[in-house]
């Protein structure tokens, strides 16, 4: 939801924000259980109830603590949050991507973690993760799980097509398309026009939406233009899927490949139970993880996501201490472990990555190539910059728009995101 679609939207937004118990509220006697409130933004079907599940066991740990479980949907938390804690009634604790971290701590909305209990263990968290938590030297998250982007592949087509090793540059990935077409009458690969998807293309180019350190907008550099251009590229071809421009392309993609209807498409660890439950992948080990193609500078890079759990700055002292409390249980190795067997989704500790959880060919995976994740540069509206391109993009792939004015048009809006950037 963006923000001032609609009253209705406005509305229910505040209403949300009315049930969190945070502000400097106290719904209970100073000697009695303290209640906090956690907005829970996972997907409320396959991940949902794993964190449920774990609120309880918390609570039997901490007879003096009650948790309100909210689940809110990913793509409406943002603004529900922004809206929240500007009016003081944000939720205590709220699972936060990680692109929203810095923003929401330039604004002074998340309490600052460093020495609390919430962050007793950072030296077993992954390091870049912590930074991705930081925001000018302050830490305003606890990494509780964390993501990227891969080739995720039907090892099963795959060999039909007499492919042996996944595809290690685009031109190879159109290539293996093509064999996955003539072999099994089958699309070899099926792309996406949303955003965020566009990222491995940039970096395979060396280039980004932004270059923070110049302070400029460079989503239509020469060579971002490269970078989309063969990213474009692959919407035409024998294998290669067209565009999928409607509202549900995202469901219309993992539907496709789910059930063995397209053998690669780009994807992330957060839709492996998804994958695991489509008729191809009913043997999960048919799932195959790679990383992403490279582009010409050879850099084969995808960004690093997730999410972190985050403490309201505006909660009163007593909310603010259950909070930290929760926030290291929820992010302990014993936690991070269970989400992971349940979820299928990456642990943000060393010590999470338990024999147990590396024996899901999923997690296994996509833990293999984590070191080609690239983080996110320290910039508040870093996460923000995809916005423009998931509404010029999909015009670009359709044939509605040029190139070279899609990405003219994403540059000018970009850059009134980050006003204080050149073009």
């Amino acid at each position: 939801m963006r923000r001032g679609i609609a009253a209705s939207a406005l509305v229910a937004s505040l209403a949300l924000a009315a049930t969190a118990c945070g502000g400097g509220s106290s719904d209970s006697k100073s000697d009695g259980p303290v209640t906090i409130t956690w907005w829970d933004t996972s997907n409320a079907t396959n991940e949902a109830p794993t964190y449920k599940t774990l609120v309880q066991k918390f609570e039997a740990a901490n007879k003096n603590i009650k948790v309100k479980y909210v689940n809110v949907p990913f793509d409406q938390a943002q603004n529900k949050f922004d809206t929240a804690a500007g009016a003081s009634g944000a939720p205590d604790v709220l699972r936060s991507e990680v692109g929203w971290t810095p923003a929401f701590a330039k604004k002074g909305y998340f309490l600052p973690l460093d020495g609390t209990e919430a962050l007793a263990d950072k030296a077993k968290f992954e390091p870049n993760l912590i930074k991705q938590a930081q925001y000018q030297g302050k830490t305003y998250g606890v990494p509780l799980v964390t993501d990227t982007l891969a080739l995720v592949y039907n090892k099963d087509l795959f060999k039909k097509a007499g492919i042996t090793t996944p595809p290690k540059t685009w031109d190879e990935l159109k290539s293996d398309a093509a064999k996955v077409k003539d072999k099994t009458g089958q699309d070899g690969y099926w792309g996406s026009t949303a955003g965020y998807y566009g990222q491995p293309f940039l970096y395979g180019e060396g280039t980004d939406t932004v270059d923070v350190a110049a302070k400029k907008v460079t989503v239509d550099s020469p060579a971002a233009k490269k970078a989309y251009a063969t990213w474009l590229s692959l919407f035409s071809g024998k294998g290669l899927h067209k565009a999928d421009t409607t509202a549900d392309a995202y469901a219309h993609i993992m539907d496709a490949f789910s059930n063995g209807k397209v053998a690669a498409i780009i994807q992330g660890p957060w839709e492996n139970t998804n994958i695991y439950k489509g008729s191809a992948f009913k043997d999960k080990t048919n799932l195959g993880v790679a990383v992403v193609p490279a582009g010409s500078t050879g850099k084969a890079e995808a960004p690093t996501g997730g999410h972190n759990l985050a403490v309201y700055a505006g909660s009163d002292k007593a909310h603010q201490a259950a909070a930290l409390k929760f926030v290291n249980f929820m992010t302990s190795a014993s936690s991070q472990e269970t989400i992971a067997l349940k979820n299928a989704t990456l642990p943000t500790r060393t010590d999470a990555y338990t024999a147990k959880v590396t024996a899901d060919p999923g997690t296994a995976g996509f833990q293999s190539v984590l070191s080609a994740a690239q983080p996110r540069p320290s910039l508040p509206e870093y996460g923000s910059l995809w916005a423009p391109l998931d509404t010029e993009l999909p015009k670009i792939a359709s044939g509605k728009e040029s190139l070279d004015q899609g990405l003219s048009n994403a540059s000018t809006a970009i850059g009134k995101l980050v006003p204080d950037f050149s073009k």
